[in-house]
């Protein structure tokens, strides 16, 4: 206990970092508590969060290569605009790439054919003329697509390299595996080989369940398209998260102190052991914040007590030096009899997020009420969560929440069979986000 006590800064809880191997400036640790001062003489609920920020490359760096296929759905409701439009989106992503980047192009219907083969970007013009070639029809045969996107990944899968499948679909998945589950499970395998899948669902046919699993499985991005004509704006901004990357194969274990029970990770996969906790994050970008947010039980303690909390330890590869890099940091709490201290003390940035993945909890719950036909019960938890973000937002001054208090308000007007199919597509959108 000594030895974990003198981890701790000076303060009032929070951050210890130092780095090893790689370039301390690409990744920035900040790990924080929810009330960092606690009420003495009883067992509580706290919130750890472990937050990592992605510093942009600067003009001279060079950025990693990327390793990409692009996986586009030819099934026959593609036909027309939709395929016109998702060629013209792939083509003008692919022009971003320079020549030491990888892409390979995959579609399917009901089998998979790879217009262009993992290569590297030497021959764009060969690449947009493969592309030009393709015509909508037959079923969907998504998993297999899927799959064999990641074949032509795994061509040049490489730690130094930023390996992604973008996955374009706007049906229903009608031939091999096709459940949600399925398609979760996929994604818990790629991330294991530091694969992630964005998934892209156009229009109103395709199955947000089986897309959202998908890429959250996998630490890709999700993303709801109405109209074909914002493809080209969508694929820009993925290229640019691709093309922004600064470290890969992030790895974060939290070990907690004796007295600090780990309960639960909120809103990400994590794997809890004991006192141990350790999740995933594959990949980070420049400006980009991820966070683990642990929530923790922490027992009965006296006043003027200090109680570590918790140790974090990070590992990632820099993208830009090729090399390891490490990070570490450690929080710890105080307490006082006094409720005053404890709520003049508290963490809004803590707070904030975890009201928001409740929040997301309390959403796909409504959501799932709803899919049961059960339109008044689902409407009520839709307005009970809008309460829930208002009051909080008031009390830790928090516009996002807000704005999230407002969509969901907004949710619980839009149940109707007329209006569900779409709404539905927004919630699942809007869970996702505010999960990552």
């Amino acid at each position: 206990m000594n030895a974990f006590r003198s981890m701790v800064m000076i303060g009032v809880g929070t951050l210890l970092l130092c780095v090893c191997g790689a370039r301390a400036d690409q990744v920035k640790l900040k790990v924080a508590v929810s009330h960092p001062i606690l009420l003495a003489g009883q067992k509580q609920t706290a919130y750890l969060k472990v937050g990592l920020t992605g510093v942009p490359l600067v003009a001279e760096e060079k950025r990693a290569p990327v390793n990409v296929a692009i996986v586009l759905d030819r099934s026959g409701s593609m036909s027309g605009d939709k395929i016109r439009k998702a060629k013209e989106a792939a083509i003008l992503a692919i022009r971003r790439l320079d020549y030491d980047d990888i892409v390979s192009v995959v579609a399917y219907n009901h089998s998979v054919t790879i217009l262009v083969p993992a290569t590297k970007v030497s021959d764009k013009h060969a690449i947009y003329a493969a592309i030009d070639r393709l015509h909508a029809g037959g079923n969907t045969a998504l998993f297999a697509g899927v799959s064999k996107g990641t074949h032509e990944v795994r061509k040049f899968l490489s730690e130094n390299r930023v390996n992604r499948v973008i996955l374009l679909s706007d049906g229903l998945a009608n031939v091999g595996p096709s459940s949600p589950q399925s398609l979760a499970a996929l994604g818990s395998s790629l991330i294991e080989e530091g694969i992630s899948v964005t998934t892209i669902g156009l229009g109103l046919g395709y199955n947000e369940d089986l897309m959202f699993k998908l890429a959250h499985a996998s630490e890709g991005n999700h993303v709801f398209v109405e109209s074909s004509a914002h493809l080209a704006r969508i694929f820009t901004r993925e290229f640019g998260d691709l093309l922004s990357v600064v470290a890969n194969e992030v790895e974060v274990e939290i070990t907690c102190a004796e007295g600090i029970r780990p309960v639960r990770v909120l809103g990400r996969a994590a794997d809890i052991s004991g006192q141990r906790v350790t999740s995933k994050l594959n990949q980070l970008y420049g400006k980009q914040e991820k966070y683990i947010l642990l929530e923790v039980e922490v027992g009965k303690m006296s006043a003027e007590t200090r109680l570590p909390v918790a140790k974090v330890a990070v590992n990632y590869q820099d993208v830009a030096s090729r090399r390891a890099g490490r990070l570490s940091g450690s929080a710890a709490v105080s307490f006082s009899k006094s409720a005053r201290v404890v709520k003049s003390h508290t963490n809004n940035e803590v707070m904030i997020a975890a009201v928001e993945q409740i929040a997301a909890d309390n959403n796909v719950r409504a959501m799932v009420l709803r899919d049961q036909g059960k339109i008044g019960e689902a409407r009520k938890v839709l307005q009970s969560n809008t309460q829930y973000l208002y009051d909080n937002a008031d009390r830790y001054n928090s516009k996002r929440l807000r704005d999230y208090g407002g969509s969901n308000y907004g949710d619980a007007k839009n149940l109707s069979p007329g209006k569900w199919k779409k709404r539905r597509k927004e919630m699942r959108k809007m869970q996702f986000d505010y999960m990552h």
